[in-house]
């Protein structure tokens, strides 16, 4: 008899994971536990929903009542696990002690905050990570029941995302970030000014290659102070400084945990045997890609692993589409820093190719026009994890 299955986590890898068992396998046990609704919703498309004025409930497309009901499944949510044993097979839920016979961790990362949130203005600083985030956000923002200034900490992919989204909802945006360009860990810099150029035209204020120094109650309004001296006045702030993989039960359980994830094979098995890990929190042989291709790529291989197929994963050269209508940005950032970037275009439709020092393709960015170039480059470049 196979052993029943435990997942923690019902994000796109858990649920994902779920739906790709189902096809192999309509019969087995198997338990969801969530720290939050349980929704089955897409996350990519909760930096599209503000400028589409969406509410949460047009997010998910399945309560967790019909992800259990339509997958064959327990799905227990506002659920938290104080601790993983593995000597015994069991998870500690306050008194509870659930068996399990193999275990997948599937819990995403959550959103890193670098610096201190005053009390005096908590409860109008948000980070969005889940759906609960986005609802309640959007009910922040519903509350104001005006257009917002919304100052965003971060101009990374999220940060810059949700810049957009905001924007196209007709909120005036303040993005803060120390980089002096938009996207730094995707885009050479040239890049990264066009698109906050295309930025700035839309109305947005950029405070760019500025610190931000601390927040502040300033009369009813928040005081974002940056390097000391500037102060941009938001009604809400929106943090979004970058994730972290949730590794804290993992690593209290003796798995093997590094800076970017749990560490798990190509088979996405931890250091200790029956447990699993996907997603976000997975870091497979050296690499962590927080992207929808690679999760679903993982959910996959783990489906056939855990149905009797033992199956490796692979990841594709899968770029990354970045969700800023006001200017289209496609990257694949190298693995490794590359010796050159070469930049060709004008304007804003650039191209970037990194090139290793026998010049060999690596990785590539791409701005404006030349994001119609994504497919014929892709297949030039390596792929993530081979």
């Amino acid at each position: 008899m196979t052993a029943p299955l435990t997942i923690v986590g019902t994000g796109m890898a858990g649920i994902g994971l779920l739906r790709q068992l189902r096809s192999l396998d309509a019969e087995r046990s198997v338990t969801l536990i969530t720290a939050d609704s349980g929704d089955d919703y897409a996350k990519p498309l909760l930096s599209t929903g503000f400028a589409k004025r969406l509410p949460p409930e047009r997010l998910a497309t399945r309560s967790a009542l019909e992800v259990a009901d339509q997958l064959g499944a327990v799905v227990r949510t506002r659920t938290r696990i104080d601790t993983i044993d593995p000597a015994t097979r069991l998870l500690h839920i306050g008194e509870e002690r659930l068996p399990f016979g193999e275990l997948v961790l599937a819990t995403g990362a959550a959103p890193a905050v670098p610096f201190a949130i005053p009390d005096a203005v908590a409860a109008r600083v948000f980070s969005i990570n889940d759906l609960d985030d986005y609802r309640a956000f959007h009910a922040a923002l519903e509350t104001l029941g005006r257009p917002a200034r919304v100052a965003i900490v971060g101009a990374g992919l999220v940060g810059c995302e949700f810049a957009n989204d905001l924007v196209a909802g007709g909120h005036a945006v303040s993005l803060v970030a120390p980089e002096s360009a938009p996207l730094p860990r995707l885009l050479p810099e040239p890049l990264g000014r066009a698109l906050g150029e295309a930025f700035a035209e839309a109305g947005m204020t950029l405070a760019l290659g500025h610190g931000l120094e601390r927040l502040e109650e300033a009369g009813g309004d928040i005081g974002v102070i940056i390097d000391g001296a500037s102060v941009i006045e938001a009604d809400l702030v929106l943090v979004a400084t970058g994730l972290r993989p949730r590794v804290g039960l993992a690593r209290a359980a003796g798995l093997d945990v590094g800076p970017t994830g749990i560490q798990v094979d190509r088979y996405l098995a931890t250091s200790v045997p029956g447990i699993h890990a996907l997603g976000d929190v997975a870091c497979v042989d050296g690499v962590n890609a927080m992207y929808v291709q690679p999760l679903q790529a993982g959910a996959k291989a783990l489906a056939h692993t855990l149905t009797g197929t033992p199956t490796e994963v692979r990841y594709g050269a899968w770029p990354v589409l970045v969700k800023t209508a006001l200017l289209p940005v496609v990257a694949l950032p190298p693995l490794r820093t590359p010796a050159r970037w070469r930049i060709e275009g004008e304007g804003r439709d650039l191209a970037a190719y990194a090139e290793d020092q026998d010049e060999r393709l690596i990785g590539f960015a791409l701005t404006g026009g030349c994001v119609r170039r994504k497919v014929e480059l892709a297949r030039a470049a390596p792929p993530l994890l081979g």
